[in-house]
């Protein structure tokens, strides 16, 4: 076994937040499964050390849904372990009454609930204590999820299986034409319809706004240089905002009429602008797209 290999196990009480976890660190960067056996763990890591980009990090959900799982990962991240693989565990907890609530909000059967003696709720949440006690006790990390929201538990995985730096946030800029539909994706839409349309101008009409002859006439126009400036620093505060929030993704929709102009020589030049802010702690990357671009 390759010693870069991590794993961590992540395990804990039904409704605690496991999946959650599981889609936090797969935004890390971490290959997530769910229930994998515990037999196959090894081929998994020699499978993922062959591909290319090869697997460094993986996550290994596992639970009392498995009939794999028997209580005691011991076995499992000894032998982990003794071949180099650096193993850690995370066990998510919460209280009695807010995994009975979270419950009653999802409308679920909890997975012990039938092997109680009463069939309740209450019942199976306590048969799992019991069953997950001796790997509650030898968890590296345990996080108790009763008073977390989302975005907190968000950041506390973040601290501890992010590598030291933050997750990635990745800026999709995106020309379209309004006459084609807003994007359905789109987290913040600009309209920059109040510009002059190179359209009505014969000699520009058939060129586009990634062609320096109607990028230099959209931005010379009254009033672009401000709106881009403006829309520069309404992005800044929004992504600023994501990070803190555990966002990794925002699209940004610039449209104008048919797509094929203004709007993508304005989104042309907030790429640029953005762009420059890589490495500054507000984007980490920044992509140009234009949707509409050559429909006509």
């Amino acid at each position: 076994m390759n010693p870069q290999v991590e794993v961590v196990i992540v395990t804990g009480l039904s409704g605690a937040g496991r999946g959650t976890a599981a889609k936090v660190l797969e935004d890390l960067g971490w290959y997530v499964t769910d229930n994998l056996p515990p037999e196959l763990i090894g081929r998994l890591i020699e499978l993922g050390a062959a591909t290319e980009p090869p697997i460094r990090r993986l996550a290994l959900v596992m639970d009392v849904r498995s009939r794999f799982f028997t209580g005691d990962l011991s076995a499992v991240t000894e032998q982990l372990r003794a071949q180099g693989v650096a193993t850690r565990v995370l066990f998510l907890e919460a209280s009695d009454d807010v995994l009975v609530k979270r419950y009653g909000f999802a409308r679920r059967r909890h997975p012990l609930q039938s092997e109680s003696a009463d069939g309740t709720l209450v019942a199976g949440i306590a048969a799992e204590r019991v069953r997950l006690a001796a790997v509650r006790a030898a968890a590296d990390l345990v996080i108790d999820t009763t008073e977390l929201s989302i975005h907190q538990l968000h950041r506390k995985l973040e601290e501890a299986y992010g590598g030291g730096a933050p997750a990635a946030l990745q800026l999709t800029i995106q020309s379209f034409g309004f006459k084609h539909g807003v994007p359905l994706d789109a987290d913040m839409v600009l309209d920059v319809r109040f510009l002059p349309n190179p359209h009505w101008i014969p000699e520009l009409r058939e060129h586009t706004g990634r062609e320096g002859v109607v990028s230099e006439y959209v931005l010379s126009r009254p009033g672009a240089d401000d709106y881009l400036r403006t829309a520069h620093h309404l992005i800044d505060l929004t992504t600023s905002g994501y990070r803190q929030e555990g966002k990794r993704y925002m699209t940004v929709a610039v449209g104008c009429t048919g797509g094929r102009h203004r709007s993508v020589a304005i989104a042309e030049a907030l790429g640029e602008v953005t762009g420059a802010d890589i490495g500054e702690g507000v984007v980490d990357v920044v992509r140009v797209v234009h949707r509409d671009l050559g429909r006509e």
